[in-house]
């Protein structure tokens, strides 16, 4: 008893947003300690583990084949589970520094909705193996929305949009429970994919994942917000020559290129209004729309989705960490956490 009470007080207890493109972790009292691509590299014999996070992401598209770089998460879904337990082990681990206390401390990990029971079994036990005493497994929606300030502990209908990395998640919220959710696989990583494939084919020029990802951040928008004409170098190799080569591309033919997403995020939030009971959609015709996660930063896609559907939106504060913080809120208030947990 006397050791749970110690263990309780001094165990530096964490948040974790497992995101198909970056794992945040969030220290209880002390915010965001790690945010870093969900990304991991290791030798291609006996799987050493090279490097995990930023350093691993520097290497994708420039690793010889004794390396593999590999995205655990694909879509929204842990694509390689032992990849994700390695990850996951390593930050965890580098969240604790060097402590040498044995103190064992509780974890809330945000994890996609779509997880199976499988899944969440290894996550959780690759937790519990990394130092955790208890672990609890919340949908990244739920998380979001309390990242984003939203009562869903209340009887209202409040309704996030998370456009990830891998997934659009849309959800009804009402009693601290998810009453309808919509995911779809139109976020962070089709736009880029789009990107590569537009410049592709209208450029005759084959690009890599981080140029692709450089020109949406750059020149990436929804519909059109200013009069202001971007444009943006983009390197890669010539598709007729085989040689290295430069092009310009604008924020015109981005947007052309980003359309079929966009269109495809607009689909999914109006999807899952239509399946929302009557009384919620009331409420939320007076709360509006939050949009949080990467994809909620691309200029005008806020204001698309109100002209779609006549309903007031508003990006969160703080769009990229919503899930962690929210989850990380958890950690102070129990009873809800108990509430929203997955089964094990």
């Amino acid at each position: 008893m006397v050791l749970d009470l110690l263990s309780r007080f001094f165990a530096r207890d964490l948040a974790v947003d497992l995101g198909t493109s970056n794992t945040r972790v969030v220290a209880r009292g002390e915010g965001v300690i790690i945010d870093e691509p969900s990304i991991v590299a290791v030798r291609a014999a006996g799987a050493a583990l090279v490097a995990v996070g930023t350093p691993a992401k520097a290497m994708l598209g420039r690793a010889p084949h004794a390396i593999s770089v590999i995205r655990p998460l694909k879509d929204g879904v842990i694509a390689d589970l032992g990849m994700a337990q390695t990850m996951l082990h390593a930050f965890i681990a580098r969240a604790h520094g060097r402590e040498t206390t044995r103190m064992r401390s509780r974890v809330v990990l945000a994890v996609p909705s779509g997880i199976t029971q499988v899944e969440r079994r290894a996550v959780r036990e690759s937790v519990l193996g990394a130092g955790a005493r208890e672990v609890y497994l919340v949908a990244e929606p739920v998380a979001a929305a309390l990242g984003a300030g939203l009562p869903i502990d209340e009887a209202g209908g409040n309704i996030i949009v998370t456009v990830g990395g891998g997934t659009t998640e849309v959800a009804t919220l009402s009693l601290s429970g998810v009453v309808h959710c919509e995911s779809r696989r139109a976020a962070g990583d089709e736009m880029d994919e789009a990107i590569t494939q537009y410049v592709r084919k209208h450029h005759g020029l084959l690009i890599g994942d981080r140029q692709a990802e450089m020109v949406k951040l750059a020149l990436g928008s929804a519909c059109p917000v200013d009069d202001e004409s971007r444009k943006v170098a983009v390197k890669g190799r010539d598709l007729v020559s085989g040689f290295p080569k430069t092009i310009t591309v604008t924020e015109e033919e981005v947007r052309e290129a980003l359309r079929e997403p966009v269109a495809a995020i607009v689909e999914t939030v109006r999807a899952c209004l239509e399946r929302t009971p009557p009384e919620l959609a009331a409420d939320i015709v007076e709360n509006g729309i939050v949009m949080s996660g990467g994809g909620a930063l691309l200029r005008g896609l806020d204001h698309l989705v109100k002209l779609e559907t006549g309903l007031q939106v508003a990006v969160a504060e703080h769009p990229l960490t919503c899930a962690a913080r929210g989850a990380g809120r958890m950690l102070d208030e129990l009873t809800l956490l108990k509430k929203v947990a997955m089964p094990s």
